[in-house]
């Protein structure tokens, strides 16, 4: 009877974090085009660390609780300024990117051959043909950052690598490729873009749902 409570009083809390979490994402929405600030800083941070503590509570693995908070450190690095927050941050991401392709991998159902039979194998060649034309277009352009950013490309892409070993029907691959893409929109905007471009306008309310929905969907589906 007790662990019956115990079990109960957690399906609450997780459901109640999961609340938090999706009320913090919709409140950092609207914040994202602001100016970076402390109350900016922990409701991009709680979005995700609130997943973490969901995951973890409903007895998820480990390694998807550490990606979880890996990435909501990285939110908070890179929701401050200076070079130092933005290098912190890319570290943390790069290092989530990393724990979750060992999430991937280390998966019953995770099948290597799947990368070498199609459609695997075509995604994977696009994978790599997207990685040389994010290279070239922002080497150049990154300045003293280039070291990093060029670093983290094989990453984020390898974490989309590693979904491709599982079945597409889990919709593992859906949610990397919306972690992926709001990198790019995130990377494009951060250094192609130029300050009065009117794109920019608009990418930092596509990075935010990209991002945010692939981290809900990684514990929807993994937990």
């Amino acid at each position: 009877m007790a662990a019956k409570r115990c079990g109960k009083r957690n399906m609450v809390m997780e459901t109640g974090l999961w609340a938090a979490a999706a009320v913090c994402a919709l409140v950092y929405l609207f914040q994202t085009a602001q100016q970076p600030g402390s109350v900016r800083s922990i409701t991009k941070t709680a979005s995700v660390a609130a997943l973490a503590l969901a995951a973890l509570l409903g007895d998820a693995s480990l390694l998807l609780v550490a990606a979880l908070g890996l990435c909501a450190l990285g939110d908070y690095f890179l929701s401050r300024e200076g070079d130092a927050s933005f290098r912190a941050g890319v570290a943390a991401f790069a290092a989530g990117h990393l724990v979750y392709a060992g999430l991937f991998l280390t998966r019953a159902e995770s099948n290597a051959d799947l990368l070498i039979q199609m459609p695997g194998a075509g995604v994977l060649v696009l994978l790599m043909v997207l990685g040389l034309i994010m290279a070239r277009v922002l080497a150049p352009r990154a300045g003293e950052l280039q070291g990093p950013v060029l670093a983290y490309i094989p990453i984020i892409l390898g974490m989309g690598a590693a979904a491709l070993t599982l079945p597409f029907g889990t919709w593992v691959f859906a949610a990397a490729c919306a972690f992926m893409l709001s990198d790019m929109v995130l990377a494009a905007e951060t250094f192609v873009l130029g300050q009065s471009h009117p794109l920019r306008r608009i990418t930092p309310y596509a990075v935010w749902p990209l991002y945010w929905g692939a981290q809900a969907g990684f514990v929807a589906i993994f937990s």
